[in-house]
């Protein structure tokens, strides 16, 4: 389906923009990448050596390595193949990982780690079936939406794609992984208002639904431990508020400058998961506030790039599947940055391209190659 000529600028080469677009989306990517692999290794050395025990500090490198070769692979297979074939193959990759999401909890197939079941084991390289789902969720839904575009959407029929939505959101949420199954609603919620669903149908009972859900959750000891240790890490040095302070220390310890590559002193094993969650707080702590200034203006650069890309799609499913993505790559690295800046309470996020995270980096990848490929059909 195609976008209305209104749309268009009269006159205009397209191609030139688009170009400069892909340019700018492919040097956000590139350096996110690279300075993350710097960060992985210089955590991983540090860690390792403070120890004293016996590692290879280049183990980690190589594993980040490979799992980005991976996602390349897997991002040109997705662009040779085209976004629009993609959207037409939606209900395959719906059901294939929906069955795969299910064999998680078969004993000996999936692995519990930390008391959650999320991970497979392949060639001894774990697995997070649930990040596919972030991009195979939006696929199945515009997918929906463009056979019925132009046509009014009854109650009945939203509730059967709502519906169906939920398999893989139940089973994500049984894992249990509350992170991923709140940045898949807030997919959803996004996706509602761009392709205009009556706020009847979503809004009004969500609103409803969260509001009891929030009075109800407040009441339990648990949460109002967990809100109080999100205030006041200090409660809790020893326990859930551990990272949060020392992620507060190695952010404001940088200062203006920051202490200088290889210089950071809680990466000793004095913040955990440095190389992964926190990593955005070590990367502080050596660059200081200009370094992460820089970082989140990269961040922006992209945000900015898939921007435009959805506006200058030609298609409509273009412009919804670019919008989406781009708010799904821009989400988890607000997230994950609040996180460690204290603004938001500590839940495990992957900071897009630049923490280890294998799972993560191959579909951010694949999301990453989609928009290229949107970019690219609008300079044809």
């Amino acid at each position: 389906m195609t976008i209305p000529s209104s749309r268009l600028k009269k006159g205009g080469d397209r191609s030139l923009p688009s170009s400069r677009l892909q340019i700018c989306l492919i040097s956000a990517v590139a350096l996110l990448f690279s300075f993350g692999l710097l960060m992985v290794f210089n955590t991983t050395s540090a860690e390792i050596l403070d120890r004293c025990v016996d590692g290879r500090t280049h183990i980690p490198l190589l594993k980040q390595l490979l799992y980005g070769a991976f996602g390349i692979l897997a991002g040109a297979i997705a662009y040779s193949v085209g976004y629009e074939s993609l959207l037409k193959k939606s209900g395959v990759f719906f059901v294939v990982i929906s069955i795969i999401l299910a064999l998680i909890f078969v004993p000996g197939v999936g692995h519990l780690i930390n008391g959650s079941r999320r991970w497979l084991s392949v060639f001894g390289f774990s697995f997070q079936p649930s990040e596919c789902v972030k991009i195979i969720l939006p696929l199945t839904y515009i997918s929906w939406y463009l056979q019925r575009q132009g046509s009014f959407i009854a109650l009945k029929d939203f509730l059967k794609i709502v519906v169906l939505l939920m398999i893989p959101i139940g089973l994500i949420l049984s894992e249990p992984d509350h992170g991923t199954t709140a940045i898949l609603f807030s997919l959803l919620i996004v996706l509602f208002f761009l392709t205009r669903i009556r706020f009847l149908y979503w809004a009004i009972p969500l609103l409803a639904l969260a509001t009891v859900g929030a009075i109800g959750a407040y009441r339990l000891p648990y949460v109002q431990s967990r809100i109080q240790v999100y205030l006041h890490p200090e409660l809790d040095l020893k326990g859930k508020g551990h990272q949060p302070h020392q992620a507060k220390i190695a952010a404001g310890s940088g200062q203006l400058l920051g202490r200088g590559l290889g210089e950071s002193l809680q990466k000793l094993n004095y913040l955990p998961e440095a190389r992964s969650d926190y990593i955005a707080a070590i990367f502080a702590e050596e660059f200081g506030f200009i370094g992460i200034l820089g970082l989140v203006s990269v961040y922006l650069m992209f945000t900015f790039s898939g921007v435009a890309i959805a506006l200058h799609a030609q298609t409509l499913s273009g412009f919804l599947l670019a919008s989406i993505l781009t708010f799904l790559i821009s989400l988890q690295a607000f997230l994950n940055l609040g996180v460690v800046s204290g603004l938001l309470p500590s839940k495990g996020m992957t900071l897009p391209f630049f923490s280890q995270g294998g799972s993560s980096l191959v579909v951010n990848m694949v999301a990453f190659f989609i928009l290229l490929d949107i970019a690219r059909s609008a300079k044809r």
